[in-house]
């Protein structure tokens, strides 16, 4: 299967910005009808769920730790989901992964299994520096 693929990482300083962004192939599955979700994975850690994007955009969902700085949204019509990164802080260091929700026209919101999600991508990496 065709895997989404991540863009946008890089490197900035604490208090930065970024804007990372999952670009799905239309010719893997109808990007309209699957809620989306970013995670991310630091150097020793367990891959942790940020935040998810209903199918039509309607909702959203973070994780604590990034609730006020992140916002996810996506544009359907581009089969992209994007995530904007504002006051960036060291521990947000981490390989950024977007994937797929697999129930069809679900709430998007996060339901602790990480393994249930599908077609991820390569990843980017962010390196917040202090």
């Amino acid at each position: 299967q065709a895997q989404p693929v991540e863009s946008g990482g890089g490197k900035v300083q604490t208090g930065g910005s970024l804007r990372l962004s999952c670009a799905v192939s239309s010719r893997t599955f109808i990007f309209s009808s699957y809620s989306m979700a970013w995670f991310r994975q630091a150097p020793g850690k367990e891959r942790e769920f940020v935040a998810s994007v209903r199918w039509n955009g309607g909702r959203t969902y973070y994780a604590d730790s990034v609730k006020g700085r992140f916002a996810v949204s996506r544009d359907n019509t581009k089969y992209t989901m994007y995530l904007q990164m504002d006051r960036l802080k060291p521990e947000d260091t981490a390989v950024y992964y977007c994937a797929r929700d697999p129930r069809e026209y679900s709430s998007g919101d996060y339901y602790g299994d990480i393994v249930a999600y599908d077609y991820w991508g390569q990843g980017t990496q962010v390196t917040v520096s202090s």
